[in-house]
């Protein structure tokens, strides 16, 4: 059975549940969710729907600064790259797993460039010596095992 593309905002919201149930139970990035930011998902999952369907199908809908949480988060407790890159294959797993043609295939990219300025921005612009050439390695890679 073919899996359909990410068409509407209706699309995201089961893909984003199923994304961050993985990444709650992950184990390296888990924590930041459930310890760090303490994500009440029910709370946030309208304004990080608003994200993607802004970001994906250019609804406009959100009006937030995507980036002022992580950095909090970051200051708590460091971002590296392998948070990043994990973040980058639950996110690529979660949206093969659901969808598949040019606005899933989209979805990943996106999430491959957030995942690296989240990862820039954090390190201050500078990511020599974090591994900054991860996140980008990890999602060539997984491109490559979906083929």
């Amino acid at each position: 059975m073919t899996r359909p593309d990410i068409t509407d905002r209706a699309d995201l919201e089961p893909l984003l549940r199923r994304f961050y149930a993985a990444a709650f139970a992950d184990p390296l990035i888990g924590p930041h969710f459930t310890e760090v930011a303490r994500l009440d998902l029910e709370t946030h999952l309208p304004h990080i729907t608003d994200f993607w369907a802004s970001a994906l199908l250019r609804s406009g809908e959100y009006r937030r600064n995507a980036f002022a949480p992580h950095l909090g988060l970051h200051r708590q407790r460091p971002l590296t790259a392998a948070h990043f890159g994990r973040w980058v294959q639950l996110w690529h797993a979660s949206v093969d797993g659901l969808h598949t043609g040019p606005t899933a295939d989209r979805a990943k990219a996106q999430g491959e460039r957030i995942a690296l300025a989240m990862l820039r921005r954090t390190a201050g612009g500078d990511t020599e010596g974090t591994g900054g050439g991860f996140v980008p390695l990890s999602a060539v890679l997984l491109r490559g095992a979906h083929h």
